[in-house]
């Protein structure tokens, strides 16, 4: 019985990658040479960072420079000769700056909660309790923040003085939830409407109510939203200054945006030493919340999408 020739082996067909695989390696491989990734993303980065990081270079270089040197048109406007603290001390103990420091975070701190509480159950109310208009509702509130309060703060200076909040910090504290409300809901709007319905409709059938979905369900799945919209609040009611200049006059009960502009300039003269230190100084809180919250809105956005 002879032995089975071995038949040929048929050579498959090499498969060709699909042209977007190869139009991604083709893009990859673009920036693996030293030289295009200097022109294509470390020149344009530098650029982009020395552009945004000078302002702030600048703010502390001025902080730090004597009179002289800040006077002097000799030497290098860019570098420190003989650095001095004499601007903040200057600050910090022969003006109100800690008070305004003070006053600016109790304003801040307190309208960002009021503006997060009402923002939540005006967003909770439009986009899950589906009554008619509620569209229309959530449209006419973000027009609402187009309005400049430049043109708001007329009418609300008359409601001010008539309820004789005139010079104290609750001015600020329940007028400017009028321009935080308005962009926080929308924003909260967008998250509540990702979230399934289905899982508010279970809750509903297990008998939980309408209080108990919100804080144990819509709540810990919006995290990234509230921690957004409180950034968001919190930076505006710190930087604020139309408001806070109208409705406050006295010394010990101004904001640093409006303390700083109006106590360190004198007529034409500006102290620019201590101006920048009070900038300096005041950029730092806002600076912190932004590198705290950063981390908790990723891992919010991370921990929302694994649910």
């Amino acid at each position: 019985m002879s032995a089975a020739l071995p038949q040929p082996q048929q050579q498959q067909p090499q498969q060709q990658p699909p042209p977007q695989a190869t139009d991604d390696v083709v893009g990859m491989d673009y920036l693996q040479s030293v030289p295009r990734r200097w022109v294509t993303v470390y020149i344009p980065i530098g650029a982009f960072v020395f552009v945004l990081l000078f302002p702030f270079y600048w703010m502390v270089a001025t902080s730090f420079k004597p009179n002289e040197e800040l006077l002097s048109r000799e030497g290098n406007p860019f570098w420190i000769v003989k650095p001095t603290l004499a601007h903040f001390e200057k600050l910090l103990f022969n003006t109100e700056y800690p008070a305004w420091l003070w006053n600016t975070v109790v304003v801040s701190v307190v309208a960002t909660f009021l503006s997060l509480a009402a923002s939540v159950f005006a967003a909770y109310a439009i986009e899950r309790l589906r009554f008619q208009g509620a569209k229309p509702a959530g449209g006419a509130i973000f027009l609402a923040y187009l309005v400049p309060p430049s043109i708001l703060f007329i009418p609300l200076a008359a409601i001010v003085v008539k309820l004789g909040l005139f010079d104290t910090r609750w001015a600020l504290i329940l007028t400017y939830p009028t321009f935080l409300i308005p962009f926080s809901t929308w924003l909260l709007m967008g998250y509540f409407r990702s979230i399934p319905y289905e899982l508010e409709e279970c809750a509903l059938i297990d008998g939980a109510s309408r209080w108990q979905i919100l804080v144990r369900i819509i709540l810990p799945l919006a995290v990234p939203g509230l921690i957004s919209a409180g950034i968001f609040a919190f930076t505006l009611s710190w930087n604020e200054f139309i408001y806070a200049l109208t409705f406050v006059s006295s010394s010990e009960v101004k904001t640093v945006p409006v303390g700083v502009v109006t106590e360190l300039v004198e007529g034409d003269v500006y102290h620019w030493g201590p101006l920048m230190a009070g900038a300096l100084l005041g950029s730092l809180p806002v600076a912190f919340v932004y590198s705290f919250f950063v981390e908790h809105y990723v891992s919010g956005m991370t921990g929302s999408v694994k649910e």
